[in-house]
């Protein structure tokens, strides 16, 4: 046996434990729209949790039912060992400081009438972290943590470009310094050079702040190397979560292939071409019965149509709920 000590790698602490999150909006004949149902995930420390799928498929309500905007119909999220959706009041407005959100579109998020430096400063002003004497230096810090320059403080939010203003929301989302960070489709409205720039950033900034980010987002070449851990999400289902390696290789659900073969690519060969998901996708108001990918499904067997699968760890790290991958 080897005398030296083996190194080990160091244990991953969750931070947030999604367990049978269930959100149902009712419909006025009677009936519910199924956004997420019976969801299970888990969020690690300093790790980022990408999620993807297809328009409609329920990711933006997730991360609005974990912060409370919609209330959950069922489930439990654990946060510090509570769970957050049973708190209220001042317990729920501490939680909200812990758990912040960078919006798709950053023009919308702000008010046009404040400037810079009150953006940023307007969240610490609520929870008496700052004086208004300190707004002009404290704006300073954020916009020098977000690459941009000091003097921005005195601008309005219009007078930036986009990749600026994200910048700003950024700044803004940590100047709580919370322990989750949610990035909703935040990159998507960016160019291309912009946005490497700004994941460029995020990845800085968790690694001096140990940030827990979820990332959702439609660019699945994006998650695959933005991301340590990968949920994929269909008519409000997780149908697969990888938390180790990328989709890329290790994809092994259908509906998570077929995503991978309808991309573009820069390197398509002569000949090859993005292979597009065929049929509709069935309404979240009448879910068909069995798996909910069965009727788009190129390996769909019997047993897909009636018995729905449940979401199995078939090897270490890797869940799937298919009956066959």
């Amino acid at each position: 046996m080897n005398n030296q000590t083996a190194v080990r790698a160091p244990e991953r602490r969750v931070v947030m434990d999604i367990k049978n999150l269930t959100k149902k909006f009712p419909l006025e004949d009677g009936k519910y729209v199924t956004a997420c149902d019976d969801i299970n995930l888990r969020a690690y420390e300093g790790e980022t949790l990408g999620v993807i799928g297809e328009s409609g498929c329920g990711k933006s309500t997730l991360v609005r039912t974990i912060l409370q905007i919609h209330p959950a119909t069922s489930g439990e999220v654990f946060f510090e060992g509570k769970d957050i959706l049973k708190t209220k009041g001042e317990e729920r407005r501490e939680n909200r400081r812990k758990i912040q959100m960078i919006f798709q579109d950053p023009t919308a998020a702000f008010d046009p009438k404040m400037k810079v430096k009150d953006i940023l400063c307007e969240p610490l002003l609520n929870f008496g972290l700052i004086k208004k004497s300190e707004i002009g230096e404290k704006a300073r810090e954020l916009l020098r943590m977000v690459e941009l320059p000091e003097d921005f403080a005195e601008r309005y939010p219009h007078s930036m470009s986009g990749g600026q203003r994200q910048r700003l929301g950024i700044a803004r989302a940590l100047s709580l310094e919370p322990k989750i960070v949610v990035c909703d489709e935040a990159t998507s409205a960016l160019d291309v050079s912009v946005q490497e720039k700004v994941c460029r950033l995020l990845v800085k900034l968790q690694k001096e702040r140990g940030i827990t980010y979820i990332f959702i987002c439609h660019d699945i070449g994006l998650v695959d190397l933005m991301c340590d851990s990968i949920a994929v999400m269909y008519l409000g289902n997780i149908m697969e979560v990888i938390e180790h390696g990328r989709i890329s290789e290790k994809a092994r659900h259908p509906y998570s292939k077929a995503l991978m073969r309808a991309i573009f690519k820069v390197d398509f060969r002569r000949g090859e071409k993005v292979q597009p998901l065929e049929g509709e996708i069935p309404s979240p108001r009448d879910l068909p019965s069995g798996c909910p990918f069965h009727s788009r499904c190129p390996e769909c067997a019997e047993i897909c149509a009636k018995e729905k699968p449940a979401l199995k760890e078939k090897e270490p790290g890797h869940w799937t709920a298919c009956h066959f991958a």
